[in-house]
Order: structure tokens, then C-alpha cells, then sequence
């Protein structure tokens, strides 16, 4: 379950979505993000996975993969949906057990909640599969630029979340490792009571920490050496330009957030 995590991987592959500006990308998934908050109806979220799938498609990255994401969050996925489901009040009662309540309103808000939390975790991974970090730094650090006027440190800011999403698939490489070697030594991670499991974490945990601490010691001291002091001067090999298609893309996606807002107040269900 540890490889399943795909945010902050990097997909290779020759398709439009990996050509577009990162710019394009970022601006896109966070619309695609505010677009899930816009309707309350299935009909929104009936669009919503038309325009994934077809992101999904041009992107050239296998569904499977980008699906496999969702099992390290099933837990939170249905620990939501529960508490949905038994603290929704409605009128229509299907069930009624002591102080378990289970209303229509309920089921439906349910759905609603854990479509809605899929959406946000596989729309940001293909964010990130078809993006480079150093493009993802690039393109935070333009979508940002105005904050300079009122002291953001942004080029740090972009650099800090760069390096934090490049760290995940390092980290869960770490884990699985260490896990693997903790196995090996007799550990027992799946049986036991919830207790008897925390307990067992604990060995992972601490040399995950040593390991992550080490690896941004010598990414410091790396930086340090080739003298880096930040954004301000410095030139970029690949200077980020708009093209055709990425302007074709901004309309594209202004053109569905047009859709979904219409959907929401007009489609009745």
C-alpha cells in the first residue's frame, strides 16, 4: 500500500497534457479543485469525470495508475463517508437503531462527500505525473509573483513545496524499505489490536525520521556549496512562455468551469 501513494511521482510520457505550460496545469487543477465546490447535483459530477477522463486520455497516463493513489486514503474515505452518513439529519428515516440515525439526506451527502474527496486526490495526482518538480517550482513561483509586492518570500515558498513533493516518492521508497527489513527481523504489522499496531509503527517511524533529516542535511549543505541564495538574479535555462495550446487550454478550462457553474443552477438533479 506504501507504493500506491502518487502524489508527487512523475509519469514520462510524449502526450499534450505533458507539453502544455506548468503554468496551464497548476491554474487547471486548482479551477478543476474549485470546480467540485461549485454543484451540489450528480449532474456536476457527471461532467466533472467526463473532463477528468478525458485529461486522463491526452495525458497517456494508465487509469490504473493514477486509481491506485486512491488506497492509502480508503481509510479517511470511509471514515468520512461514515460520519456523513450517521450525523446527516433528514427527513425521510430509512433506519432508526438507538442513537443511529440513517436518512436519505444522509446517504445522499455521503456519495456526495466521498466523490468529492476522490475527485480532489486523483485530479491533483495528475497534476503532479505530468509535471516535473523543477517545472512545478517554475510555474508556483510565476502564479505567485505578485505576492513579491507585499514581501512573500515566494521563490522560497515554491523551492519549500517542490522539495516536499519530490521527498514523498523518496520517503515512501524509505518506508517500504524499512518495513521490508523490519519483516525480515520478525515484526508483525497487520495482526494484534490497534494498540499492539501503533506500537509497531514506532520502529518505522524512527529511522524514517533519521533518514528524512539526513537526506535535507546533505541537501543543505549541497545547496550551500553551489552557492544558492534564492530567486532574486538568477536566470532559468528553460524560461517558461505561453504558446497556442496553452491559451487553447485556458479556454478550454474556463469554458468547462462556465459548464459546471450553468449545471449547478440549472439541471435539477
Amino acid at each position: 500500500m506504501i507504493r500506491d501513494i502518487t502524489i508527487g511521482q512523475y509519469y514520462a510520457a510524449e502526450s499534450v497534457i505533458h507539453r502544455l505550460d506548468p503554468r496551464v496545469k497548476v491554474a487547471g487543477t486548482f479551477l478543476y479543485i474549485i470546480s467540485l465546490f461549485c454543484f451540489s447535483g450528480f449532474s456536476g459530477y457527471i461532467i466533472a469525470a467526463l473532463f477528468f477522463c478525458i485529461m486522463v486520455k491526452l495525458s497517456k497516463v494508465p487509469f490504473r495508475f493514477i486509481v491506485r493513489g486512491i488506497k492509502p486514503i480508503l481509510f479517511m474515505l470511509v471514515f468520512t463517508a461514515a460520519l456523513n452518513l450517521l450525523w446527516t439529519s433528514g427527513e425521510t428515516v430509512l433506519v432508526r437503531y438507538g442513537f443511529i440515525t440513517i436518512t436519505l439526506e444522509g446517504i445522499e451527502k455521503m456519495v456526495f462527500m466521498a466523490l468529492r474527496l476522490v475527485f480532489l486526490i486523483i485530479g491533483s495526482s495528475l497534476m503532479t505525473l505530468a509535471t516535473t518538480p523543477n517545472q512545478l517550482t517554475d510555474a508556483i513561483e510565476s502564479l505567485l509573483k505578485p505576492l513579491v509586492y507585499i514581501k512573500v518570500p515566494v521563490h522560497e515558498v515554491a523551492m519549500m513545496m517542490s522539495i516536499a513533493l519530490r521527498f514523498i516518492p523518496i520517503l515512501i521508497e524509505e518506508t517500504d524499505k524499512i518495513m521490508k527489513a523490519q519483516l525480515a527481523r520478525g515484526a508483525d504489522f497487520e495482526s494484534g489490536s490497534i494498540i499492539h499496531r501503533i506500537k509497531s509503527i514506532v520502529p518505522i517511524i524512527i529511522p524514517l525520521f533519521v533518514s528524512a533529516a539526513r537526506r535535507a542535511s546533505d541537501l543543505a549543505l549541497a545547496m550551500d556549496a553551489r552557492c544558492y541564495h534564492g530567486g532574486a538574479g538568477r536566470t532559468k535555462m528553460k524560461p517558461l512562455e505561453y504558446k497556442r495550446q496553452d491559451i487553447t487550454a485556458y479556454i478550454i478550462i474556463f469554458c468547462y468551469m462556465a459548464v459546471i457553474i450553468i449545471s449547478g443552477r440549472v439541471l435539477p438533479f
